[in-house]
């Protein structure tokens, strides 16, 4: 699934940079994550380091969009040929 970002972010932009898909920009109150670029890390990392950088723990898993690791790495691939 992909992660969001929750009211909990304090803008303070750790996670932009550790996103390998650059799926993470600020957005008009807090950071976002465009769904459609997250992979949860997969391909690229062994865990997701959005989520392990939050010093505030804003980013989350977003339930409304259960994937596969099939699926997300599939995404991963294609994002980066």
């Amino acid at each position: 699934m992909a992660y969001k970002i929750s009211e909990d972010c304090i803008s303070c932009g750790a996670c932009e940079s550790e996103c390998p898909n650059q799926a993470i920009s600020e957005g008009s109150s807090t950071y976002v994550i465009n769904p459609d670029k997250c992979t949860e890390c997969v391909g690229a990392h062994d865990s997701s380091k959005c989520a392990e950088v939050c010093p505030v723990d804003a980013c989350q898993p977003d339930p409304a969009r259960k994937e596969t690791k099939e699926a997300l790495l599939a995404r991963y691939k294609k994002l980066h040929p």
